[in-house]
């Protein structure tokens, strides 16, 4: 890949005033670092060496800081050290849940909730608890047991999460699927883990409309014969039909009655949930995360790394499919309250969140990269008409934040906001690079690798590298690395997934970036990397250079390879609303493309459409569209159901057709 060194400093956008650096999480654990364990560190950077030099001690001061409650011993903290393997804290026994309700305030609501059907809710710490145990109860009058496995096809609700902490506070296994997946991606799924309950919601709404998921619900249930309860929660549209099964079925608010609140503690490396990869084509990966790992690595992250304080609003857009969910659940070990945002985040329009935030007081605000860029498209000013006085912290993932998205943010929504770019993945449930309350921030850069994150870029023979473009790889283990894959009795797919370019470390798939003052770019997936006369660049930066172009919504380029043949490279574009592609746009993109990224990297074609095809959880789908383009089947290279806009791929299905690219001739779009 080519080297990205040569680039000019980019601008320093924010630092933080001696305000914030006071009453930082960070600075305080420092302080108490050197006051209770001699561990004197300058900076981040000390700190961050120190805590991957001396990987026991830092995990044993997280334990110590945040005061964990378990029974046994808390040594050692790292009983074996390899990876794939590494056994953390293997004499501890503890609860996830129990540590939720630890930091409970009556000042502040644990929960509020917003969908676009029905007023906001706001729910106190207590009530979430005795709604938590109630549940639990009946659960384990089910026969619910630890290690058992719950399923959740539910949307973005406060039901939802419940569901989860009463799984969580008797042990049992979570495994969440949105409302937004068919039921083939969710059997696909959920087939492997057999779950013994399915909580399943029959209707949602999004975007100003409601769906019956009734059909879909009772498909899952005869792909699912392990299932023994089904617990049916009230969407927009229920009373109008119940679901069609055979077995004990259950209205989520007739199960719901009193009962002491009891926390089942359970080993560390005991499974808290059960994630899975994007599975476009074939059987998703389930990862399988545990209660000690997540737990520490929530209370690292979201106490330390972003900030997050009892009291604090945190509201992170995502569905419950997505990662960032189960990031948002677990900020409430913090003492932070959440905010559950249910629907279309634009609806009625682009700035209703905007406002909704500035009444509710939110203080951290997470969101996938496309939904800025998305305002910034959209030209809102949200400091016109929200002040957003209790806002802190933006953080933006899923894809690179580019340089006129961080622009636009301090342009137009708060100019001392702290806005962070963070990097991580399902894989964790958490982030490898990420940011912290005492750095600056640089426009189009993330601002550090997280401490206990052994985070560094090899190039291809598995050097260390500094300033140049390398494979994102994690040399020392983490808590928050899946235990295992469920169905991998021998782990041959866990090592196939992360340890097979370089045994013995983690290799994540991105390309990344590291600079010399710690800081890091994030430049697309490794597996969709462009190589082009010898150069190899990732994706991310041509999306980068062409969408910052006003006119230009979304992008998406395929490198096309032929044996024994030059490569084809299209680009194709989603331009604004009455916005044509004329040969004075082409031309300026071609010209962007060539001054700002690469003069080697100029595309073959550019050509118009709709839209891009994306994952559920919002990821441009490089890697299957290059399969279609290549002439394979669709059936065999994505699921519908595993796509939010299925029928995007038909243009590139017909545009395989009709442009001949098996003979690499150039298009008309092209010239």
């Amino acid at each position: 890949m080519q080297n990205a060194s040569s680039s000019p400093s980019p601008e320093i956008l924010w630092t933080p005033g001696p305000e914030q650096l006071q009453s930082s999480r960070l600075v305080h654990y420092q302080r108490w670092l050197e006051r209770e364990r001699g561990v004197e560190t300058r900076d981040y950077a000390e700190l961050w060496r120190w805590s991957v030099d001396d990987l026991s001690r830092f995990w044993q001061s997280i334990w110590s800081y945040f005061d964990i409650q378990a029974d046994g011993d808390r040594e050692p903290a790292l009983g074996r050290r390899e990876m794939p393997g590494a056994e953390w804290f293997p004499k501890a026994r503890l609860n996830f849940a129990e540590h939720v309700f630890r930091h409970a305030r009556p000042d502040q609501p644990a929960v509020i909730a917003r969908g676009e059907d029905g007023p906001v809710q706001h729910i106190s710490w207590a009530e979430l608890e005795r709604s938590t145990a109630a549940l639990a109860a009946a659960l384990r009058g089910w026969g619910v047991r630890p290690g058992d496995r719950v399923a959740s096809y539910m949307p973005n609700r406060p039901e939802t999460l419940i569901a989860f902490l009463a799984c969580a506070s008797i042990g049992a296994v979570w495994s969440s699927c949105a409302t937004d997946m068919g039921a083939s991606v969710v059997l696909d799924r959920l087939r492997q883990i057999e779950p013994k309950v399915l909580f399943a919601v029959d209707s949602y709404s999004y975007s100003g409309k409601r769906y019956d998921r009734l059909d879909v619900v009772n498909e899952l249930l005869s792909g699912l014969p392990t299932v023994e309860h089904v617990v049916q929660v009230a969407g927009p549209l229920a009373g109008e039909r119940a679901v069609d099964w055979r077995h004990h079925s259950h209205w989520a608010s007739a199960v719901l009655g009193d009962a002491a609140p009891r926390y089942e503690r359970v080993p560390f490396a005991h499974p808290l949930w059960i994630l899975y990869s994007s599975g476009t084509t074939g059987l998703p990966k389930a990862m399988v995360h545990s209660q000690g790992g997540i737990l520490l690595t929530h209370l690292k992250e979201m106490g330390l790394q972003n900030d997050l304080r009892p009291g604090d609003r945190l509201l992170f857009l995502g569905s419950t499919g997505w990662a960032v969910w189960n990031l948002l659940v677990g900020a409430l070990v913090t003492g932070a309250s959440i905010v559950l945002y249910d629907g279309h985040p634009s609806w009625p329009d682009g700035d209703a969140l905007w406002r909704f935030m500035d009444e509710h007081e939110v203080a951290v605000f997470g969101c996938g990269a496309a939904f800025l860029i998305s305002c910034k498209k959209d030209a809102l000013r949200p400091r016109d008409y929200a002040p957003l006085a209790k806002l802190r912290t933006i953080l933006s993932t899923g894809s690179p934040l580019p340089m006129d998205a961080f622009e636009w943010v301090y342009a137009n929504v708060k100019p001392d906001v702290w806005l962070a770019s963070i990097s991580g993945g399902t894989d964790v449930a958490s982030c490898f690079v990420g940011c912290a309350p005492t750095l600056p921030v640089r426009a189009g850069e993330i601002q550090c690798a997280e401490l206990g994150v052994a985070a560094y870029a090899f190039d291809d023979a598995g050097n260390c590298v500094i300033d140049e473009v390398g494979e994102l790889v994690i040399t020392q283990p983490m808590p928050s690395m899946p235990v295992a894959f469920w169905n991998d009795p021998d782990g041959q797919r866990y090592r196939e997934a992360y340890f097979e370019m370089f045994p013995g470390v983690w290799r994540q798939g991105d390309w990344i970036r590291f600079t010399p003052c710690g800081s890091s770019v994030i430049y697309g997936r490794s597996d969709s990397t462009i190589n082009r006369f010898g150069i190899r660049i990732g994706t991310a930066e041509i999306y980068r250079v062409v969408e910052e172009l006003p006119e230009v919504r979304d992008s998406l380029v395929i490198d096309l390879e032929y044996l024994g043949r030059p490569s084809f490279m299209p680009l194709f574009v989603v331009l604004q609303p009455g916005t044509g592609l004329d040969a004075e746009l082409v031309d300026r993109i071609k010209q962007q493309i060539r001054s700002k990224a690469s003069g080697r990297h100029v595309p073959d074609a550019i050509v118009q459409v709709g839209e891009i095809p994306r994952t559920l959880s919002g990821k441009k789908m490089e890697v299957p569209v290059r399969k279609l383009l290549l002439g394979a089947e669709p059936g065999k290279v994505a699921s519908p159901d595993a796509m939010q806009n299925p029928s995007s791929l038909a243009f590139f299905v017909q545009y395989a057709r009709t442009r001949n690219l098996g003979l690499n001739q150039a298009t008309p779009e092209s010239r």
